[in-house]
């Protein structure tokens, strides 16, 4: 392993000497008696603690005990008889939240309890009427919440995890840290809660996704706790890619340390978490040359280290503040690597990005809840090529030469959102406002050396290329950018079982000619029967996109003055401008952005029933429909006429950005969600029928035809028509859990282009008579992941609580009581929960089964690999690791 583990070693000998001296003294026969220990800790609605709110535990038999929330939000009750207890939390201007039925087990046990700012008259109350309950627009009742041990079941790497969440929550989805969007997503040891959202018509939203995931950290309350994990993948024990003749090397090992505990008694608390990872893996090569084909692994090496701390803040009653620092470095290598791209077409990449984030919240008035966020974050990356040559391009057949990238990019990034609750016997008011934008530098280069296209390797090999294009110019550009939204909400309780929310928003952004972009948003949530078993929600509105940094950059180097595309027809080979009598040298091409340009809008209109079955059991249906205008395309303006000529015969290409582009959508979505207590198994599934269709895949996607656009209305690339997630996980034994993943989903639609430029635009994306855009489709592919972990451990902790970094479940969200969720956190953990210090080993496997899942078809019809294959998912692997709390 290297050096790269010791100070793995030197971390783990400290742990096991720090867990020998602080293991427990042996205890009489009276203390082994069972006892409980509750450790409730209370949010506001913004997550942050409450300090002094009052807790109220009752048994079943009318025995009570009450205590308060310290300055950290904490409330412990030591030494308590086990059995079934309901727990009562109240504060001043808050809604008070009852959670019934909440088993006490010997040892400790963790609740946390979300209060939601007082909105009710005193005659509703939430606590007595599972009906107001359901109606609630903010409560669960149409999300997803991830238990600890479905969290632990994810990937362990960052990046791994992030991918794994979209592909759970489906197309589209939209990833939010702490409400914060960017950034990395935060070590397991970091993370309280993941939820899986789906309530998209408050007006504080911006996008206009179908799902939100949102992922809660957590503050490091309590003594002096910590942990470490250790990660290992090596190509012994993972499977042959498909799609290459030999096992290409591939080994990883990750490691994380994390610490938490209280800097001042009821005031201050911090966390600390720091790890890294030495890994490489293999890009497999498929391609055609001339001398045949191509199939070879090439080796891709990646260093990466990042640190992660937070601190929480009692300032005065009811407030409190967070602060926040994450930073993290990548360098990578042979990048730009696999497919069709040959081993020469390599690059570096090093890369750090920093994120400094800061909340305060908490009540002004008995009524009055307010929560104020601000991230900053800067991101640097830089970029350096393996071999410095032309750029030599047979279309999906092979490419070849130098990967031509160079220098790099700098942003420095603010974020600053405030939001207001007001309440008023039956209306619920949110106000807030959102400002995002940065300064952004940047001196990236691309094909500064060239690039010939061939159209095919016969061209290749009569040395015939269809167009030479080198940019030239100084790269260099400098630009700020920023943009802005302000909203208001009202959730109106017409009724103890219907809410009707009502809502508005305006959104602005520099660089375009568009001030005014006015979203109403609408929604409704009953619940019709006294049992609150039955949820009815509706909601519709208008959502704006806004115009991306990169592509504003594009447009800003590339503009024909600062740097220019120049195009050769029919060039020499290899020196371009040594062609025949049909050689055609184009004047200067750039990009450019459309006077009228306005942010894309889109309509959406969403309807869904939530049904509980049973006490472990609940159902979600739902049906959107969305209809999208001045969707953002890109469209040569100087594209040549019938005759040959252009327009404006000074200039080649003019790729210009435009609002004109139409999309439309409709899906499907069905949920399902089972708790099992008593056998500490949770279970969910969810399936998303989709039916999107476009006629653009982005700012700089050119038609086939720049003035006929009637062909390329069609499925929208990479959407499949079908997607299903689920994941089990259960207690096998006391110690022993299993834990198994599941994802699938439809072909996902590809472009068919006769390889060839027929209409001499230079554009390589001509389709044949007849054909529409995204007209193939691939075939169907699914996976299927597992986790099984043995936990074991020994001492007596000396202070209740989970163990070190485990991730916890927020029991509801503003107003929602109890209900599934709380069964998620009666179930425990895996053994050794009550355990001083507690080890845990594990060993997991993505693609379990080493399904072939085939990627990478070729649309291309001179290509020898016309409608197959070229690259598969990865095959089977297994991670094994160990985790150490203490």
């Amino acid at each position: 392993m290297g050096s790269r583990v010791k100070p793995v070693v030197v971390i783990f000998t400290c742990v096991l000497a720090l867990a020998g001296s602080a293991a427990a003294p042996p205890v009489s026969a009276a203390q082994r008696q069972p006892s409980a220990t509750l450790r409730v800790i209370v949010h506001d609605p913004s997550g942050a603690v409450i300090p002094g709110a009052r807790v109220q535990v009752t048994r079943a038999d009318g025995a009570s005990h009450d205590v308060a929330s310290d300055g950290q939000g904490v409330a412990t009750l030591s030494a308590v008889e086990t059995g079934r207890y309901r727990i009562t939390v109240s504060f001043p201007g808050f809604e008070t939240n009852t959670i019934n039925d909440v088993r006490l087990r010997p040892g400790a046990t963790r609740r946390d309890v979300t209060l939601s700012i007082e909105k009710l008259d005193q005659s509703v109350s939430v606590g007595r009427d599972p009906s107001t309950v359901a109606s609630d627009p903010n409560s669960d009742r149409f999300n997803t919440v991830l238990s600890k041990q479905q969290i632990d079941a994810l990937p362990d790497d960052p990046d791994e995890m992030e991918s794994a969440l979209k592909e759970m929550a489906g197309p589209g989805a939209t990833i939010r840290v702490d409400g914060f969007r960017g950034g990395r997503l935060p070590p397991k040891s970091q993370i309280r809660s993941i939820r899986f959202s789906r309530d998209m018509f408050a007006a504080e939203n911006h996008g206009g996704g179908l799902v939100f995931v949102d992922i809660t950290t957590q503050p490091g309350l309590g003594p002096l706790r910590g942990g470490l994990d250790f990660t290992f993948r090596d190509d012994s024990l993972n499977a042959r890619n498909a799609f290459v003749t030999e096992k290409g090397p591939e080994q990883a090992q990750q490691y994380a340390f994390n610490l938490s505990g209280t800097l001042l008694k009821d005031r201050t608390s911090f966390s600390l978490s720091a790890g890294g990872a030495s890994l490489y893996d293999s890009a497999s090569i498929l391609a055609a040359v001339p001398a045949g084909t191509v199939n070879a692994n090439v080796r891709r090496q990646s260093d990466r280290v990042n640190v992660t701390a937070r601190v929480d803040h009692a300032l005065r009653k009811g407030h409190t503040l967070r602060v926040s620092f994450q930073e993290s470095q990548n360098d990578q290598q042979n990048l730009g690597v696999g497919g069709f791209n040959l081993a020469e077409r390599g690059y570096a990449r090093a890369s750090e990005d920093r994120l400094f984030r800061v909340g305060e919240s908490g009540s002004l008035s008995r009524n009055v809840f307010a929560e104020t966020r601000v991230q900053l974050h800067w991101t640097s990356t830089d970029a350096t090529s393996a071999s410095e040559l032309p750029t030599v391009q047979v279309l999906d057949a092979f490419t070849a030469g130098g990967a031509q990238q160079a220098g790099g990019r700098q942003s420095t990034e603010l974020e600053w959102a405030t939001n207001v609750d007001w309440a008023k016997g039956k209306h619920a008011v949110r106000a807030g406002s959102l400002v995002e934008g940065g300064s952004y530098r940047s001196d990236t280069r691309a094909n500064y050396l060239g690039t010939f296209t061939f159209d095919s390797l016969a061209s290749y090999q009569s040395a015939q290329p269809a167009t030479f294009s080198r940019r030239s110019g100084d790269p260099l550009v400098r630009f700020p950018q920023w943009q802005a939204g302000l909203f208001v909400q009202d959730d109106w309780r017409v009724k103890k079982n219907l809410t009707i929310s009502g809502g508005l928003r305006q959104e602005l952004q520099t660089h375009l000619d568009d001030p005014w972009n006015v979203a109403p948003r609408f929604g409704l949530t009953w619940s019709p029967f006294k049992s609150g078993k039955t949820t009815v929600r509706a909601g519709g509105g208008i959502f704006y996109d806004w115009l991306d940094a990169d592509t504003y950059e594009q447009t800003l180097r590339v503009d024909g003055e600062r740097q220019q595309d120049r195009i050769v027809r029919n060039p020499g080979y290899p020196n371009p401008f040594g062609g025949g009598d049909d050689q055609q040298v184009l004047p200067a091409s750039k990009y450019s952005l459309a006077a009228n340009l306005a942010m894309p809008k889109r309509k959406m209109i969403n309807a869904g029933i939530s049904q509980q079955v049973s006490s472990v059991l609940s159902v979600n249906v739902g049906v959107n429909h969305s209809v999208g205008t001045d969707r953002f395309r890109g469209r040569n303006v100087n594209a040549p006429l019938a005759d040959g000529s252009r327009p404006n015969p000074l200039l080649g290409n003019i790729t210009q950005v435009e609002s004109t582009a139409h999309s439309q959508g409709d899906s499907l979505n069905v949920g399902l969600n089972m708790n099992i207590p008593n056998r500490r198994t949770v279970f969910f599934a969810n399936y998303t029928w989709l039916h999107q269709r476009n006629d653009a895949d982005g700012p700089f996607s050119l038609p086939a035809d720049s003035y006929d656009l009637s062909g390329e209305w069609g499925p929208v690339a990479g959407v499949p028509h079908h997607v299903f997630s689920g994941m089990i996980n259960t207690a096998f034994r006391r110690n022993i859990r299993v834990g198994f993943t599941t994802a699938a989903r439809s072909g996902v639609p590809y472009n068919v282009t006769t390889g060839r430029d027929d209409n001499g635009d230079t554009v390589f994306n001509d389709r044949p008579s007849g054909v529409t855009r995204n007209s193939a489709w691939t075939k169907a592919m699914w996976d299927v992941g597992a986790r099984v972990s043995y936990a074991f451990g020994f001492g007596a902790r000396s202070a209740p609580g989970g163990p070190a970094g485990a991730p916890t479940v927020v029991i509801q969200r503003i107003g929602s009581v109890g209900g599934a969720t709380d069964m998620l956190n009666a179930m425990g953990g895996g053994g050794a929960e009550d355990k001083r210090v507690r080890f845990e080993l594990f060993a997991s496997a993505q693609n379990l089964f080493n399904h072939v899942n085939p990627i990478g078809y070729s649309g291309v019809m001179t290509s020898p690999f016309y409608g197959q294959p070229t690259a598969a998912m990865p095959a089977r692997r297994i991670d094994v690791g160990m985790r150490i709390g203490f």
